[in-house]
This record gives structure tokens, C-alpha cells and sequence, in this order.
């Protein structure tokens, strides 16, 4: 078939894949930021988003997902998703008291 790669994932399945651990992972690591950071202006935080930045790469590349197909803009939609999320995510966190 003709969507399909080499390994029988489709490229929809694939982007499906992506987004779902990229999501995780920011929201994630806005619940860490949360129990680390002492406020909104703490540094600390930028490092659990950092963090699960670079835990997905080995991740996906774990699961057959990241091969020789991704490029430099799969890579930055990686490291936006999961900046978005965790903006969001954090921001929701810290106006609720949570």
C-alpha cells in the first residue's frame, strides 16, 4: 500500500503516534515543573521541558518511529508540541493552585 513505510506504519498512524506522546509528554512535564518550581518566574521548570524533549527521541526511535525519514522540521514539531503543552498545561496549574 502505498501509505505505508518500509516497517507497514502508516504515515497517518505515525502522526498519530507522534502527537499523542508529544502531548504526554508536556503535560507531563508541566505537573513536574508544578511539584519542582516555586513559582511561575523559576528556571527550574525549563528543565523538566527540556527533559521530556529528550526523552522522546530515544523513545520514538525505541518504538520505530524515528528513522532516516525525520527531518529537521519533525524535530521542531516535537519541541513545539510539547512547549505548547506544557505551557498551557503549567499555566492551567499554576492559576488553579493545584
Amino acid at each position: 500500500m502505498a501509505t505505508e513505510s518500509a516497517d507497514g506504519i502508516s504515515a497517518h498512524m505515525r502522526g498519530l503516534t507522534v502527537t499523542t506522546i508529544t502531548a504526554v509528554a508536556g503535560i507531563g512535564a508541566a505537573f513536574v515543573s508544578n511539584a519542582v518550581a516555586s513559582g511561575a518566574t523559576d528556571r527550574i521548570a525549563l528543565v523538566a521541558v527540556l527533559g521530556a524533549i529528550l526523552v522522546q527521541l530515544p523513545l520514538l526511535r525505541g518504538i520505530g518511529i524515528l528513522d532516516d525519514d525525520f527531518s529537521g522540521k519533525d524535530y521542531l514539531y516535537i519541541s513545539f508540541m510539547t512547549f505548547a503543552l506544557w505551557f498551557v498545561s503549567w499555566g492551567v496549574l499554576l492559576t488553579a493552585g493545584a
